[in-house]
């Protein structure tokens, strides 16, 4: 048979386009000029990282916002338009909420028509929104307030970037990505992490201050 002449070269990975990611001003911009009924939908995306399988699935019992958990337990398939299981054990993951989704989850939870489904449709709110819809809606918000759109796969993206920047490890990024390997979150998003020494510093600087704060707070109070 045939013989391979270059058995330990390696094909250079596929990078292709990057997916557009956005600054946190822009995200809270995109938000604002939503219609108040499809911000919880795109900040699920842009500050929880969830797949658009995942929000369609998403049922009020599975966020704890006492708790600040969202627990990511079912995914919709819109081609056999069932709920389905999610694709690998590390899809069922839990994934912390930050207090600028908290507050559109409560402002969504109250003018909803009390279905279990937190971005639903319907008289009753129980069925999956319908995402080519719901897209051309955001779309046109944003075309009107002049600010350039964006998917949801590049919002569940900037909620990678956002994490990177806040300092979050790769390691607890993988698990809220809800990769099954921490090998899938530096390939897809190694060059968005801390690569040099003034950032590496900087990120020790503001540890060490925050570390230095409590125990100056801590010594107060015994007092």
């Amino acid at each position: 048979g045939a013989v391979n002449p270059c058995p330990n070269l390696r094909r250079p990975a596929n990078r292709g386009k990057r997916d557009r990611i956005v600054s946190p001003e822009q995200a809270t911009a995109l938000l604002a000029v939503l219609p108040p009924s499809d911000r919880a939908l795109w900040a699920l995306a842009l500050h929880a990282g969830l797949r658009r399988g995942e929000i369609m699935a998403l049922r009020w019992e599975d966020v704890d916002l006492a708790a600040g958990v969202i627990r990511v337990e079912r995914s919709w398939d819109a081609q056999a338009r069932v709920v389905v299981e999610p694709k690998s054990r590390a899809g069922r993951r839990r994934v912390p909420v930050a207090g600028v989704l908290r507050d559109i989850l409560l402002e969504h939870k109250m003018a909803a028509v009390g279905g279990k489904l937190v971005v639903g449709r319907g008289a009753d709110g129980d069925r999956p929104f319908n995402d080519s819809t719901i897209a051309e809606r955001a779309r046109n918000a944003w075309r009107r307030a002049g600010l350039e759109p964006i998917t949801l796969h590049e919002a569940r993206h900037t909620f990678a970037s956002l994490m990177i920047a806040a300092g979050v490890n790769a390691k607890a990024l993988a698990s809220y990505m809800g990769h099954s390997s921490v090998t899938i979150t530096y390939d897809r998003y190694g060059h968005l992490m801390p690569g040099n020494e003034d950032e590496a510093a900087a990120l020790l600087d503001a540890y060490l201050e925050r570390a230095n704060s409590r125990a100056r707070r801590a010594a107060g109070g015994d007092d």
